[in-house]
């Protein structure tokens, strides 16, 4: 099985979206302890969460920092446009941009994803 988790929400929205990136998150840890192949990519204004999670006293720093290893990565494109770039520069989080978008800096190719069999959870 593999899975790749996308992580859209926006940490400028509130609890849902709290909700959102904790429970893409829990199953990505569920998905490790299990050992099974998956990926967290952080696209659109979800990009602005590796500014928020890397902070110590975010209520899900803990749980990220479980699951790092298996992020691969923030779209370059949506981290421009929404503002997170130096934020994502500033971390340890690559960035993904083999989907080439004329007009951006490019976004994670999910089609590459779904040929290679990934199963494609959207938070």
């Amino acid at each position: 099985m593999k899975t790749a988790i996308l992580i859209h929400s926006d940490p400028q929205a509130g609890e849902e979206a709290l909700g959102r990136v904790f429970n893409g998150l829990a199953v990505a840890h569920d998905l490790k302890q299990k050992n099974e192949t998956v990926q967290v990519m952080f696209l659109g204004t979800g990009t602005r969460w590796i500014s928020e999670l890397n902070k110590p006293e975010h209520p899900v720093h803990g749980l990220f920092e479980l699951v790092k290893d298996k992020v691969a990565g923030a779209s370059q494109g949506c981290a421009v446009v929404f503002g997170a770039s130096d934020e994502v520069k500033a971390s340890d989080i690559n960035f993904l941009n083999d989907n080439l978008i004329p007009g951006t800096e490019g976004l994670p190719s999910v089609a590459r994803l779904m040929a290679e069999g990934f199963t494609i959870l959207v938070y």
